[in-house]
């Protein structure tokens, strides 16, 4: 008996050990396929791995940017002081002339344009007398004899050492025939699929490109979150390779005739030839840029060269980069270690990696040796997880991930190579948290995706919605009539210019708080902040039938809250002793169907609005500044809020359509569109509008006249509408439109 339960009991422990096993086996086995997937992934590279490790590299350059120990490079700076003392850009093409020859006379070594001239010189001279009708007869002649702005230019930079900047855009441009390149060779294999590609080029008009020694391409456009880290430096532009201003300027400079692309095999571009030199890239022609900290000592005021106080020794034996740093031109960047910088010191500072030699460098080789040390540290988590105790495994990975980061630090501070530690540790830890805590990882992922997902929407009652029916956090839309709004605050850059950084986002929050309430007050849905630009929507994802006048109300609030806090904001100006400029706004409403959704990836999206109609609500609050009215109404909004104070304001064709609309001005409440002055306004009002598309220009501004006079009566100010179809009279007087005119006005403007 004693020996039958002995069997019995042995038996079953066998089983006991058999399943324990088994499990332990299948564990094991779902972890090496969980490595091979992640392997698999790393060669994929998605977007928030390559954050991941790019980021990373970010923060190696923060602990310890680059040392300026020479300077090389010089930036002649179009900044505040310039544009103050020589007045806005663009400068007449002499004075700009005048920059180059003095820059040549101190001695630069070549001078490198981070700017495109691609129209000729409003104020040269024969230009200049032909928009002076009243101009005498012989100084008419005089004018017209003397060389265009342009030919100055262009005669200083053929007895210089200039490299004209070039941009590249979205849409293909023809280039003209005879249109200078720079020769570029290929050495291997067509690396032309390889590396950046775009359809067209914005060129500088041809008589400075053809003066020019060289041609380069100045765009450095920021990776998905807006840093600049990598540079082309050649691009493929419709089928031609064309140089990056950086390396043009280093062509220029060093006397070559020509620069080469090296490839490897069919594995991408090894580097650029500037003989005698190799620049490293990667793949695609990009170079790493090593970053030191915006160095002011490296910067002369254009200022300075063109009144002679320029210091010579910044200037003389450089290589010099004519850029700007002015806010209101629009040429500012992000490096990893300067959340603002001009765009100009990035190639600067390329310049500065190769003439210094501290460049830095991705391997070829980094993938596979990143992969190597991710699958072994994944076998290691795979092999001793099951056996050894979780703080012993878990002391181990600790060690290993320390390892990996340390040798990539070792690597970026002494060889300036950039080894990703991130993968293989993240390797390691995700492979420890599943074979020890699987089940508490499944649970907590679900919960972590959940409160991602709650946290992209800004409605309480869109909150309310997913919370009660989960199955809407996936992606997808739905088609329904909706009532889209822009709001933009005018002169936001002049406003901007009167506070710090913390001063402006305290001005921004108190400008947006209220707007917001208005708007979330009448049902409306907040879709997004651009900076000073609000968006929001109405009919979703709650129902309203009242959509149009939701949003009209919402409008009409915001310009009634504005008041008060402009008031407010001049009484706080007046007790500072600083200056006041009031916040005014532009606001645009268009009805229309689009498709409403959660819009985006499976890791990240919103709930948003796509559609024509969407786009279209954006052109009408741009248009409100050319209208000089507050809030512009598409036609079907106009025709669903009828009982509001509206008038018509033009019908055109605005910039991305094909299809005139019809666009109304939003100014005032129901009451005041039942009162008979109003009404009365507004019957001859439309009377002017007849005239005006009657071609009758002169009754048409006559009335003009007598409606502005009416509109200030009823506390409206609405000069600068009758100001524009006066100014149109007079064009079209002059260049009558024709007989078959429709009246559509083409809007050149967003």
């Amino acid at each position: 008996m004693a020996t039958g339960e002995s069997r019995r009991g042995s038996r079953i422990g066998g089983w006991i050990r058999r399943a324990a096993r088994g499990t332990v086996t299948k564990g094991r086995g779902w972890a090496i396929l969980l490595l091979i997937a992640l392997s698999v992934l790393r060669t994929l590279d998605p977007t928030p791995i390559e954050i991941l490790r790019v980021k990373t590299f970010d923060l190696y350059q923060q602990v310890e940017p680059r040392e300026v120990t020479q300077r090389p490079v010089t930036i002649v700076d179009l900044d505040e002081k310039s544009l103050n003392q020589v007045g806005q850009w663009p400068w007449p093409r002499t004075t700009v002339a005048d920059m180059v020859q003095r820059l040549t006379a101190m001695g630069a070594v070549v001078i490198g344009f981070d700017i495109v001239f691609a129209e000729p010189d409003r104020m040269s001279p024969a230009l200049v007398q032909a928009s002076m009708p009243g101009l005498d007869p012989e100084m008419r002649e005089r004018l017209k004899s003397m060389p265009s702005n342009d030919e100055v230019l262009a005669q200083v930079i053929r007895q210089s050492r200039v490299v004209m900047g070039q941009s590249v855009r979205a849409d293909a441009v023809p280039a003209p025939e005879d249109s200078p390149t720079t020769s570029i060779a290929l050495i291997g294999s067509d690396v032309r699929d390889k590396v950046e590609r775009h359809a067209g080029m914005l060129r500088n008009i041809p008589i400075l490109d053809k003066a020019a020694m060289g041609r380069g391409v100045f765009n450095t456009t920021g990776e998905i979150d807006g840093i600049v880290r990598r540079v082309p430096m050649v691009v493929n532009v419709d089928g031609t390779l064309h140089p990056s201003l950086s390396a043009e300027v280093l062509r220029v400079a060093t006397g070559n005739q020509s620069l080469a692309v090296k490839a490897r095999g069919t594995a991408g571009v090894e580097g650029i030839v500037i003989r005698p030199n190799l620049i490293r890239t990667d793949h695609k022609g990009r170079v790493w840029v090593y970053f030191s900290h915006m160095d002011p000592e490296k910067y002369v005021s254009a200022a300075e060269v063109i009144n002679g106080t320029a210091p010579p020794e910044k200037i003389a034996g450089k290589l010099v980069l004519i850029g700007t740093s002015a806010v209101g031109l629009l040429d500012i960047k992000s490096s990893p270690v300067d959340a603002f910088l001009p765009g100009v010191e990035v190639h600067a500072q390329i310049l500065e990696n190769i003439l210094t030699n501290t460049q830095l460098i991705r391997p070829r080789d980094a993938l596979g040796q990143e992969l190597v040390a991710a699958i072994a540290a994944g076998l290691l988590m795979i092999v001793l997880v099951p056996m050894v105790r979780a703080r012993w495994t878990a002391l181990l990975g600790f060690v290993s991930v320390a390892a990996m980061f340390g040798f990539s630090w070792w690597a970026f501070q002494s060889q300036r190579l950039l080894y990703d530690p991130v993968y293989p540790a993240l390797v390691a830890t995700l492979l420890y948290m599943y074979l020890t805590y699987s089940n508490y990882v499944r649970e907590e992922k679900q919960k972590a995706q959940v409160r991602q997902a709650f946290g992209q929407y800004l409605s309480p009652a869109l909150v309310e919605k997913l919370a009660s029916d989960p199955s809407h956090l996936k992606l997808g839309g739905e088609m329904r009539p909706m009532t889209l709004m822009f709001c933009d605050v005018r002169g936001f850059t002049t406003i901007s210019e009167l506070f710090d950084a913390e001063g402006l986002t305290r001005l921004i929050n108190r400008f947006l708080t209220p707007m917001t309430d208005v708007i979330m007050a009448r049902q409306g849905t907040i879709d997004k902040y651009m900076g000073d630009c609000i968006m929001a929507f109405w009919n979703a994802p709650l129902d309203d039938p009242e959509h149009a006048r939701n949003a009209c109300d919402s409008a009409l609030a915001m310009i009634g809250n504005l008041k008060g806090l402009n008031e407010a904001l001049e009484r706080e100006a007046k007790e500072e002793n600083r200056r006041h400029v009031p916040i005014n706004i532009g606001i645009g409403l268009n009805t229309g169907t689009v498709c409403v959704g959660n819009m985006g990836s499976e890791q990240r999206f919103d709930y948003s609005v796509l559609g024509d109609d969407v786009n279209l609500a954006s052109r009408l609050e741009g248009q409100s500044k050319t209208y000089g009215v507050t809030v512009v109404l598409g036609e079907q909004t106009a025709r669903l809020t009828p009982e509001y104070a509206q008038i018509e304001l033009d019908l055109i064709r605005v910039k991305g359509k094909t299809v005139p609309v019809r666009i109304f001005a939003l100014l005032g409440s129901p009451d005041m569109a039942s009162s008979s002055e109003w009404q009365l306004f507004k019957a001859r009002h439309d009377q002017f509008l007849a005239l005006y598309r009657g071609q009758r220009w002169t009754e048409m501004t006559e009335m003009g006249v007598a409606l502005r006079a009416e509109a200030r009566t009823l506390g409206l100010d609405l000069d600068g509408l009758y100001d524009l179809y006066d100014g149109r009279a007079n064009e079209y007087r002059a260049t009558p439109p024709g007989a078959d005119w429709d009246g559509v006005f083409v809007a050149t403007s967003k």
